[in-house]
Protein backbone atom coordinates (compact mmCIF):
# COMPACT_ATOMS: atom_id res chain seq x y z
CA UNK A 1 0.00 0.00 0.00
CA UNK A 2 1.31 3.42 -0.93
CA UNK A 3 0.52 6.69 0.76
CA UNK A 4 1.35 10.29 0.05
CA UNK A 5 1.35 11.09 3.74
CA UNK A 6 4.30 13.19 4.82
CA UNK A 7 5.71 13.01 8.31
CA UNK A 8 4.64 16.26 9.95
CA UNK A 9 7.16 17.30 12.58
CA UNK A 10 6.71 20.39 14.74
CA UNK A 11 10.05 21.67 16.03
CA UNK A 12 10.07 23.87 19.13
CA UNK A 13 12.43 26.76 19.89
CA UNK A 14 12.15 29.39 22.57
CA UNK A 15 15.55 30.46 23.89
CA UNK A 16 19.12 30.98 22.68
CA UNK A 17 20.36 27.40 23.27
CA UNK A 18 17.36 26.04 21.35
CA UNK A 19 18.26 27.99 18.23
CA UNK A 20 21.76 26.52 18.17
CA UNK A 21 20.40 23.00 18.55
CA UNK A 22 17.52 23.23 16.07
CA UNK A 23 19.54 24.70 13.18
CA UNK A 24 21.20 21.41 12.09
CA UNK A 25 17.87 19.59 12.21
CA UNK A 26 16.13 22.18 10.02
CA UNK A 27 18.97 21.81 7.51
CA UNK A 28 18.86 18.00 7.61
CA UNK A 29 15.11 17.83 7.03
CA UNK A 30 15.69 19.33 3.57
CA UNK A 31 17.35 16.06 2.55
CA UNK A 32 14.16 14.13 3.34
CA UNK A 33 11.30 15.03 0.99
CA UNK A 34 8.90 12.81 2.94
CA UNK A 35 9.31 15.01 6.02
CA UNK A 36 7.28 18.18 6.41
CA UNK A 37 8.84 20.25 9.21
CA UNK A 38 7.17 23.17 10.94
CA UNK A 39 9.09 25.55 13.19
CA UNK A 40 7.32 26.99 16.23
CA UNK A 41 8.98 29.83 18.18
CA UNK A 42 7.37 30.25 21.57
CA UNK A 43 8.84 33.71 22.11
CA UNK A 44 10.39 32.74 25.47
CA UNK A 45 13.37 34.94 24.55
CA UNK A 46 11.75 37.93 22.99
CA UNK A 47 14.39 40.60 22.44
CA UNK A 48 16.48 40.94 19.28
CA UNK A 49 19.86 39.94 20.70
CA UNK A 50 18.48 36.78 22.26
CA UNK A 51 16.41 35.67 19.27
CA UNK A 52 16.31 37.09 15.75
CA UNK A 53 20.06 37.54 15.37
CA UNK A 54 20.52 33.82 15.97
CA UNK A 55 18.09 33.00 13.18
CA UNK A 56 20.17 35.19 10.86
CA UNK A 57 23.54 33.85 11.99
CA UNK A 58 22.53 30.20 11.74
CA UNK A 59 20.35 30.56 8.61
CA UNK A 60 17.35 29.08 10.39
CA UNK A 61 14.16 29.57 8.37
CA UNK A 62 11.68 32.04 9.77
CA UNK A 63 9.28 30.37 12.22
CA UNK A 64 6.07 29.08 10.69
CA UNK A 65 4.30 29.95 13.94
CA UNK A 66 5.28 32.51 16.58
CA UNK A 67 3.52 32.24 19.94
CA UNK A 68 4.90 35.48 21.39
CA UNK A 69 4.53 34.43 25.04
CA UNK A 70 7.19 36.82 26.39
CA UNK A 71 8.52 36.96 29.92
CA UNK A 72 7.02 35.88 33.23
CA UNK A 73 7.54 33.56 36.17
CA UNK A 74 8.25 29.91 35.42
CA UNK A 75 4.63 28.98 36.12
CA UNK A 76 3.15 31.88 34.15
CA UNK A 77 5.44 31.37 31.18
CA UNK A 78 4.87 27.62 31.08
CA UNK A 79 1.10 28.10 31.30
CA UNK A 80 1.07 30.68 28.49
CA UNK A 81 3.13 28.40 26.24
CA UNK A 82 0.88 25.42 26.95
CA UNK A 83 -2.30 27.35 26.23
CA UNK A 84 -0.95 28.73 22.95
CA UNK A 85 0.73 25.51 21.80
CA UNK A 86 -2.33 23.35 22.41
CA UNK A 87 -4.14 25.31 19.70
CA UNK A 88 -1.22 24.70 17.32
CA UNK A 89 -1.23 20.93 17.87
CA UNK A 90 -5.00 20.68 17.47
CA UNK A 91 -4.86 22.63 14.23
CA UNK A 92 -1.73 21.14 12.65
CA UNK A 93 -2.17 17.53 13.81
CA UNK A 94 1.56 16.71 13.78
CA UNK A 95 2.88 13.15 13.82
CA UNK A 96 5.74 14.17 16.10
CA UNK A 97 7.03 17.16 18.03
CA UNK A 98 10.76 17.72 18.56
CA UNK A 99 11.91 19.57 21.66
CA UNK A 100 15.51 20.40 22.50
CA UNK A 101 17.33 21.12 25.73
CA UNK A 102 15.74 22.02 29.04
CA UNK A 103 14.01 25.40 28.93
CA UNK A 104 10.38 26.12 29.85
CA UNK A 105 9.33 25.80 26.21
CA UNK A 106 10.70 22.25 26.18
CA UNK A 107 8.61 21.21 29.17
CA UNK A 108 5.44 23.09 28.23
CA UNK A 109 5.22 21.77 24.68
CA UNK A 110 6.00 18.21 25.82
CA UNK A 111 3.16 18.30 28.34
CA UNK A 112 0.72 19.51 25.70
CA UNK A 113 1.81 16.90 23.14
CA UNK A 114 1.63 14.09 25.68
CA UNK A 115 -1.93 14.98 26.73
CA UNK A 116 -2.95 15.08 23.05
CA UNK A 117 -1.30 11.69 22.34
CA UNK A 118 1.29 13.18 20.00
CA UNK A 119 4.72 11.58 19.89
CA UNK A 120 7.63 13.50 21.41
CA UNK A 121 11.34 13.45 20.56
CA UNK A 122 13.71 15.02 23.10
CA UNK A 123 17.09 16.08 21.77
CA UNK A 124 19.72 16.23 24.53
CA UNK A 125 17.93 13.74 26.74
CA UNK A 126 19.31 12.16 29.91
CA UNK A 127 21.41 15.03 31.21
CA UNK A 128 21.17 15.40 34.99
CA UNK A 129 22.69 17.83 37.47
CA UNK A 130 20.91 16.06 40.37
CA UNK A 131 20.00 19.50 41.68
CA UNK A 132 16.23 19.84 41.99
CA UNK A 133 16.60 23.53 42.84
CA UNK A 134 17.43 24.15 39.17
CA UNK A 135 14.22 24.63 37.17
CA UNK A 136 16.01 23.11 34.18
CA UNK A 137 16.46 19.84 36.06
CA UNK A 138 12.71 19.50 36.56
CA UNK A 139 12.18 20.30 32.88
CA UNK A 140 14.66 17.57 31.85
CA UNK A 141 13.22 14.87 34.09
CA UNK A 142 9.59 15.47 33.13
CA UNK A 143 10.33 15.82 29.41
CA UNK A 144 12.33 12.58 29.36
CA UNK A 145 9.56 10.73 31.17
CA UNK A 146 7.07 11.80 28.48
CA UNK A 147 9.22 11.30 25.38
CA UNK A 148 8.99 8.55 22.76
CA UNK A 149 12.46 9.25 21.38
CA UNK A 150 15.29 10.19 23.73
CA UNK A 151 18.35 11.40 21.84
CA UNK A 152 21.41 11.37 24.11
CA UNK A 153 24.56 13.49 23.73
CA UNK A 154 26.98 11.84 26.18
CA UNK A 155 27.49 8.61 28.10
CA UNK A 156 26.17 9.94 31.40
CA UNK A 157 22.79 10.39 29.74
CA UNK A 158 22.57 6.69 28.92
CA UNK A 159 23.36 5.75 32.53
CA UNK A 160 20.86 8.24 33.95
CA UNK A 161 18.00 7.07 31.76
CA UNK A 162 18.73 3.43 32.55
CA UNK A 163 18.62 4.20 36.31
CA UNK A 164 15.28 5.97 35.83
CA UNK A 165 13.80 2.90 34.15
CA UNK A 166 13.30 4.44 30.71
CA UNK A 167 12.65 1.80 28.05
CA UNK A 168 15.97 1.28 26.26
CA UNK A 169 14.19 0.98 22.90
CA UNK A 170 13.37 4.68 23.16
CA UNK A 171 16.96 5.73 23.87
CA UNK A 172 19.43 6.59 21.11
CA UNK A 173 23.02 7.74 21.60
CA UNK A 174 23.49 10.19 18.73
CA UNK A 175 26.10 12.71 19.93
CA UNK A 176 25.97 16.42 20.58
CA UNK A 177 23.87 18.49 18.20
CA UNK A 178 25.41 21.79 19.40
CA UNK A 179 28.70 20.59 17.97
CA UNK A 180 27.03 20.14 14.56
CA UNK A 181 26.36 23.87 14.58
CA UNK A 182 29.82 24.75 15.85
CA UNK A 183 31.67 22.70 13.24
CA UNK A 184 29.37 23.72 10.37
CA UNK A 185 30.02 27.41 11.06
CA UNK A 186 33.74 27.30 11.89
CA UNK A 187 34.87 29.03 8.70
CA UNK A 188 32.43 31.90 9.23
CA UNK A 189 33.35 32.08 12.92
CA UNK A 190 37.02 32.47 12.03
CA UNK A 191 36.15 35.42 9.77
CA UNK A 192 34.37 37.36 12.52
CA UNK A 193 35.90 40.78 13.26
CA UNK A 194 34.56 41.01 16.82
CA UNK A 195 38.07 41.18 18.30
CA UNK A 196 38.93 44.16 16.12
CA UNK A 197 35.68 45.88 17.08
CA UNK A 198 36.45 45.45 20.77
CA UNK A 199 40.16 46.22 20.30
CA UNK A 200 41.19 42.87 21.77
CA UNK A 201 44.08 40.54 21.01
CA UNK A 202 43.95 36.75 20.97
CA UNK A 203 44.57 35.10 24.37
CA UNK A 204 44.89 38.46 26.13
CA UNK A 205 41.38 38.51 27.60
CA UNK A 206 38.84 36.25 29.29
CA UNK A 207 35.10 35.92 28.68
CA UNK A 208 32.43 35.82 31.38
CA UNK A 209 28.81 34.74 31.02
CA UNK A 210 26.83 34.62 34.24
CA UNK A 211 23.05 34.66 34.36
CA UNK A 212 21.72 31.90 36.63
CA UNK A 213 19.60 33.02 39.60
CA UNK A 214 21.99 31.39 42.08
CA UNK A 215 24.76 33.68 40.83
CA UNK A 216 22.97 36.95 40.14
CA UNK A 217 19.69 37.15 42.06
CA UNK A 218 21.03 38.17 45.48
CA UNK A 219 23.22 41.00 46.69
CA UNK A 220 25.43 38.49 48.50
CA UNK A 221 26.09 36.51 45.32
CA UNK A 222 26.79 39.64 43.27
CA UNK A 223 29.25 40.91 45.88
CA UNK A 224 31.07 37.58 45.80
CA UNK A 225 31.31 37.80 42.02
CA UNK A 226 32.51 41.38 42.34
CA UNK A 227 35.32 40.18 44.61
CA UNK A 228 36.29 37.47 42.10
CA UNK A 229 36.23 40.00 39.27
CA UNK A 230 38.37 42.38 41.29
CA UNK A 231 41.05 39.67 41.42
CA UNK A 232 40.64 38.72 37.76
CA UNK A 233 40.79 42.30 36.53
CA UNK A 234 44.27 42.65 38.00
CA UNK A 235 45.43 39.67 35.95
CA UNK A 236 43.56 39.92 32.63
CA UNK A 237 40.81 41.77 30.75
CA UNK A 238 37.29 40.40 31.21
CA UNK A 239 34.67 40.72 28.48
CA UNK A 240 31.11 40.33 29.79
CA UNK A 241 28.31 40.10 27.20
CA UNK A 242 25.73 40.85 29.86
CA UNK A 243 22.42 39.01 29.89
CA UNK A 244 19.30 41.10 30.72
CA UNK A 245 18.87 39.32 34.06
CA UNK A 246 22.20 40.25 35.73
CA UNK A 247 21.99 43.73 34.25
CA UNK A 248 18.64 44.18 35.99
CA UNK A 249 19.89 42.73 39.30
CA UNK A 250 23.12 44.76 39.39
CA UNK A 251 21.02 47.89 38.96
CA UNK A 252 18.46 46.73 41.54
CA UNK A 253 21.14 46.37 44.23
CA UNK A 254 22.81 49.68 43.33
CA UNK A 255 26.05 47.92 42.35
CA UNK A 256 26.46 49.43 38.89
CA UNK A 257 29.22 51.85 39.92
CA UNK A 258 31.21 49.11 41.65
CA UNK A 259 31.09 46.83 38.61
CA UNK A 260 31.75 49.62 36.14
CA UNK A 261 34.63 50.82 38.31
CA UNK A 262 36.68 47.68 37.64
CA UNK A 263 39.41 48.76 35.27
CA UNK A 264 39.59 45.69 33.02
CA UNK A 265 35.93 44.67 33.02
CA UNK A 266 34.37 45.33 29.61
CA UNK A 267 30.56 45.23 29.48
CA UNK A 268 29.08 44.58 26.04
CA UNK A 269 25.59 43.79 24.79
CA UNK A 270 24.73 40.12 24.11
CA UNK A 271 26.28 38.92 20.86
CA UNK A 272 25.01 36.79 18.02
CA UNK A 273 26.26 33.23 17.71
CA UNK A 274 29.10 33.82 15.25
CA UNK A 275 30.68 36.75 17.09
CA UNK A 276 30.23 35.13 20.49
CA UNK A 277 31.90 31.86 19.54
CA UNK A 278 34.78 33.78 17.96
CA UNK A 279 35.15 35.75 21.20
CA UNK A 280 35.27 32.49 23.19
CA UNK A 281 37.54 30.71 20.70
CA UNK A 282 40.28 33.34 20.94
CA UNK A 283 39.98 33.95 24.68
CA UNK A 284 42.44 32.78 27.32
CA UNK A 285 39.66 31.19 29.36
CA UNK A 286 35.92 31.44 30.07
CA UNK A 287 34.10 31.95 33.38
CA UNK A 288 30.50 30.80 33.03
CA UNK A 289 27.42 29.22 34.56
CA UNK A 290 26.03 28.14 31.19
CA UNK A 291 25.50 24.55 30.12
CA UNK A 292 26.26 24.75 26.41
CA UNK A 293 29.40 26.84 26.79
CA UNK A 294 30.95 24.00 28.78
CA UNK A 295 30.58 21.87 25.64
CA UNK A 296 31.69 24.49 23.13
CA UNK A 297 34.86 25.33 25.08
CA UNK A 298 35.75 21.63 25.23
CA UNK A 299 35.68 21.38 21.42
CA UNK A 300 37.47 24.73 21.05
CA UNK A 301 40.10 23.60 23.63
CA UNK A 302 39.54 26.72 25.72
CA UNK A 303 39.73 26.37 29.54
CA UNK A 304 36.32 26.81 31.16
CA UNK A 305 35.65 27.63 34.81
CA UNK A 306 32.04 26.77 35.62
CA UNK A 307 30.64 28.74 38.54
CA UNK A 308 28.17 26.11 39.67
CA UNK A 309 28.15 23.42 42.35
CA UNK A 310 27.18 20.76 39.80
CA UNK A 311 26.97 20.13 36.07
CA UNK A 312 24.68 18.03 33.92
CA UNK A 313 27.54 17.67 31.43
CA UNK A 314 30.17 15.66 33.37
CA UNK A 315 31.98 14.55 30.22
CA UNK A 316 33.28 18.11 29.83
CA UNK A 317 35.09 17.71 33.13
CA UNK A 318 36.18 14.09 32.67
CA UNK A 319 37.45 14.46 29.10
CA UNK A 320 37.18 18.17 28.29
CA UNK A 321 38.57 21.52 29.40
CA UNK A 322 35.95 22.26 32.05
CA UNK A 323 36.56 22.86 35.78
CA UNK A 324 33.69 22.97 38.27
CA UNK A 325 34.57 25.80 40.69
CA UNK A 326 31.32 27.05 42.23
CA UNK A 327 31.93 30.43 43.87
CA UNK A 328 35.03 29.12 45.67
CA UNK A 329 37.20 32.25 45.40
CA UNK A 330 40.44 30.50 46.32
CA UNK A 331 39.92 27.70 43.81
CA UNK A 332 38.97 30.18 41.09
CA UNK A 333 42.08 32.26 41.78
CA UNK A 334 44.26 29.15 41.77
CA UNK A 335 42.80 27.89 38.49
CA UNK A 336 43.21 31.29 36.83
CA UNK A 337 46.84 31.53 37.92
CA UNK A 338 47.49 28.04 36.53
CA UNK A 339 45.76 28.85 33.24
CA UNK A 340 47.73 32.08 32.84
CA UNK A 341 50.90 30.02 33.34
CA UNK A 342 49.78 27.62 30.61
CA UNK A 343 48.79 24.77 32.94
CA UNK A 344 45.57 23.54 31.36
CA UNK A 345 43.80 20.25 30.81
CA UNK A 346 44.06 18.57 27.44
CA UNK A 347 40.76 18.06 25.64
CA UNK A 348 40.08 14.55 24.36
CA UNK A 349 38.05 13.56 21.33
CA UNK A 350 34.49 12.96 22.52
CA UNK A 351 32.42 10.14 21.08
CA UNK A 352 30.02 11.22 18.32
CA UNK A 353 30.74 14.94 18.81
CA UNK A 354 31.56 14.96 15.12
CA UNK A 355 29.03 17.19 13.35
CA UNK A 356 26.81 14.28 12.23
CA UNK A 357 24.29 14.23 15.08
CA UNK A 358 21.37 15.73 13.13
CA UNK A 359 21.80 13.10 10.42
CA UNK A 360 21.64 10.34 13.02
CA UNK A 361 18.54 11.84 14.68
CA UNK A 362 16.57 12.23 11.45
CA UNK A 363 17.62 8.76 10.29
CA UNK A 364 16.28 7.19 13.49
CA UNK A 365 12.98 9.06 13.24
CA UNK A 366 12.54 8.34 9.52
CA UNK A 367 13.32 4.62 9.80
CA UNK A 368 11.15 4.15 12.88
CA UNK A 369 8.17 6.01 11.48
CA UNK A 370 8.56 4.06 8.23
CA UNK A 371 7.77 0.94 10.26
CA UNK A 372 4.95 2.55 12.24
CA UNK A 373 1.24 2.85 11.59
CA UNK A 374 1.74 6.34 10.11
CA UNK A 375 2.47 4.85 6.69
CA UNK A 376 5.38 7.21 6.23
CA UNK A 377 6.89 5.53 3.18
CA UNK A 378 5.73 2.58 1.10
CA UNK A 379 4.49 -0.38 3.16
Amino acid sequence: MKTNHKLRIINIVGARPNFIKIAPLMAEYKRHPKIQPLLVHTGQHYDYEMSEIFFQNLEIPNPDIYLNVGNGSHAAQTAKIMTAFEKVVLKEQPDLIVVVGDVNSTLACSLVASKLNTKIAHVEAGLRSFDREMPEEINRIVTDSLSDYLFVSEGSGLKNLKKEGINSNKVHFVGNIMIDTLLANMNIINQSNILEKLELSKNEYSVMTLHRPSNVDSEEALLEILDILNFMSKEIKIVYPIHPRPKKMIKAYNLSKKFEGLKNLIFIEPLGYIDFVKLVKDSNFVLTDSGGIQEETTILKVPCLTMRENTERPVTIEKGTNYLVGRDKEQIKRRIRDILKGKIKESNILELWDGETAKRIVKVIAEDEQRSKIGFYEK
